[in-house]
């Protein structure tokens, strides 16, 4: 798949010393959905703002669309879209001429074509006279992806798109995500919902301390790193693991009525038959069983536990 943003030893370390982003490497592909994890301070926003031109890197090079940022900022700039994590918008101008005229700082014509249909896919158009200062604060929000949009860039960068909205309209904003991708817009998110991850990225980055630890597809880092747990309730209590069960693997719960047994997620299938066919062969009953699969939340929350990798 196509490479449309390639970033290359990116480091930026502010006059107090403090190392914010330490030797990134980076490829974003054309026309998929990544999402950036990572904790507070993890230099989520410092990448993001590096790459668009806001904040200046130390040392490294960001290419967009084949322009370097430095030596073809026009070129590269003209090809992002950026909303970031704070609100800012013209509180007394129309959610129209706001997103009109962000239109025309890219040296674009007049296009109200496209301004009308970007607005009604916002869910915008009833507000598109209204005075910015007087809506939610989701429905700023909008605006903003609004004008991210209207010079029809081929990068859209949201950092924490959902921060402070309610359930019901970050899963408008989700949708709206998914509709934009399926448009051919690159869609590159940071977020702390990690199921905001979970339900829309194609592929994550972990960030940690300014390094990227981890770049993998979605389904494969559940794979490799998930885990998949089998809970049996007995018909009768256990007094210890049954004979040739591992405790490093198993572990009795609820007094001996629940054994626990946890799995490679990707190797869940055969193993869970074999516990069954033993407890069989033991004569050992069961009343009732259930899976679980590990999040992706929990998946992070290991690697960044664990340092991932990175020096304490």
């Amino acid at each position: 798949m196509e490479t449309i943003l390639s970033v290359r030893g990116l480091t930026k370390t502010y006059p107090s010393g403090l190392k914010a982003l330490q030797g990134i490497d980076l490829d974003i592909r054309r026309g998929e959905i990544f999402a950036l994890l990572g904790p507070n301070g993890a230099g989520k926003t410092t990448l993001i703002s590096a790459i668009c031109g806001i904040v200046r890197a130390s040392s490294g090079s960001v290419h967009i669309g084949g322009h370097d940022i430095v030596r073809e900022y026009r070129a590269a700039r003209a090809l992002v879209g950026l909303v970031p994590q704070e609100l800012h918008v013209h509180a007394f101008e129309s959610t129209w001429d706001s997103t009109r005229f962000t239109r025309g700082l890219f040296g674009l014509p007049p296009d109200d074509a496209r301004i009308e249909r970007l607005l009604r896919d916002l869910a915008l158009w009833d507000k598109r006279d209204e005075k910015i200062m007087a809506l939610s604060g989701g429905m700023k929000r909008r605006v903003m992806i609004a004008k991210a949009l209207a010079h029809e860039p081929a990068i859209l960068f949201l950092d924490e798109p959902t921060a402070g909205v309610d359930v019901e309209l970050r899963r408008d904003m989700w949708e709206i995500v998914r509709s934009l991708r399926a448009a051919g817009t690159t869609v590159i998110l940071t977020t702390h919902y990690i199921e905001e991850a979970e339900e829309m990225a194609d592929r994550v980055g972990i960030l940690h301390r300014g390094e990227i630890v981890r770049v993998q597809d979605k389904g494969d880092l559940l794979r490799q790193l998930g885990r998949k747990e089998l809970l049996l309730r007995l018909c009768s209590p256990l007094a210890g693991l049954p004979e040739g069960f591992d405790p490093a693997h198993s572990e009795l719960r609820e007094g001996g009525r629940e054994l626990a047994c946890h799995f490679a997620a990707g190797a869940a299938g055969p193993q869970i038959a074999a516990v069954l066919a033993r407890l069989a062969a033991l004569g050992i009953a069961y009343e009732d069983l259930s899976t679980r699969e590990s999040s992706l939340e929990e998946i992070f929350v290991s690697l960044v536990q664990a340092g991932a990798g990175c020096p304490a």
